[in-house]
C-alpha cells in the first residue's frame, strides 16, 4: 500500500486509515526510534515512544496533504525520539551502576559527625516535606529530587505548568520557615 491509497483510506474511513498507515509504518518508526534511544531507554520507553510518535500523526496528519508521507513519519518519529533521549539524559544524569567490588575499594573521606548532622536535618526536611501535603509535596519531590520542569511536573499532576511554579514558591517559603523554626 503506497502513501495516496492510505491517505485515500484515512479520507473515507479514518479507522481503516490509522490501521493501515500503523501497519504501513510500525517497523520503520521503531527502528528510528530503537536507533536513537538504544542506549539511553529500556524497552517500555521505546515502546512508549513508538505510541506516542502514532498518536501525534495520527491526531495531527492531513489526508489531503502534498508531499512524502514516509519523510513526514520519519521526522516526527525522530523528533519524538530524540526529545525522549534528552530527558531520559537528564533523569539519568550522575548514576551509574556500583558493583561490591567498586563499593569496597572506595575510600571513606566522609567525617561522621558531619554524616549524621546531615543525616538529622534530611530527615527533618523529608518529614516537612511530607507534611506539605498534596500536591505541594509532590511538586517539591518532582523539582527537587527528580530534576523536572514545571511543564512536565504539571503533565504529572494534571496542573498548569503556571500553577506548579505559584505552588512550588509557595511550598518553598513554607519549608524555609519550618526548617528556620527548627533550628
Amino acid at each position: 500500500m503506497n502513501d495516496s491509497d492510505i491517505l485515500r483510506l484515512i479520507r473515507e474511513s479514518p479507522a481503516k486509515g490509522h490501521r493501515a498507515l500503523f501497519n504501513e509504518y510500525y517497523n520503520y518508526v521503531r527502528a528510528i526510534t530503537l536507533r536513537i534511544l538504544r542506549n539511553y531507554g529500556s524497552e517500555d520507553d521505546i515502546n512508549d515512544c513508538v505510541i506516542d510518535t502514532f498518536t501525534d500523526i495520527l491526531l495531527n496528519v492531513d489526508s489531503g496533504r502534498e508531499g512524502s508521507l514516509k519523510a513526514y513519519i520519519g521526522t516526527t518519529a525522530k523528533n519524538k525520539a530524540i526529545s525522549l533521549q534528552r530527558s531520559l539524559k537528564r533523569r539519568n544524569a550522575g548514576s551509574f551502576p556500583l558493583d561490591d567490588d567498586t563499593m569496597n575499594n572506595i575510600p571513606s573521606t566522609e567525617n561522621i559527625e558531619e554524616a549524621s548532622e546531615r543525616s538529622e536535618v534530611t530527615q527533618r526536611l523529608i518529614e516537612e516535606i511530607r507534611l506539605l501535603g498534596k500536591p505541594d509535596s509532590d511538586i517539591i519531590i518532582h523539582k527537587y529530587f527528580y530534576d523536572r520542569n514545571s511543564r512536565e511536573i504539571g503533565s504529572i499532576l494534571g496542573l498548569s505548568p503556571a500553577a506548579v511554579r505559584m505552588k512550588c514558591s509557595r511550598a518553598m517559603k513554607k519549608l524555609r520557615k519550618a526548617m528556620t523554626d527548627l533550628q
